[in-house]
C-alpha cells in the first residue's frame, strides 16, 4: 500500500491550522468554565 505524500502535503498545514484553533479556543474555553465554576462556588 503506497501513500500518496501529495495528500499529507496539502493535509498538514490543514491539520496544523486546526490543532492551532482547538488548543487556543481551549484555553479560553478552560478560563471561562473556571471562572464559571469558582463564581459559583
Amino acid at each position: 500500500m503506497d501513500i500518496d505524500f501529495r495528500v499529507a502535503i496539502v493535509l498538514a498545514p490543514i491539520a496544523v491550522a486546526a490543532g492551532w484553533a482547538v488548543f487556543n479556543i481551549g484555553a479560553a474555553a478552560l478560563r471561562q468554565a473556571q471562572g464559571f465554576l469558582n463564581r459559583d462556588a
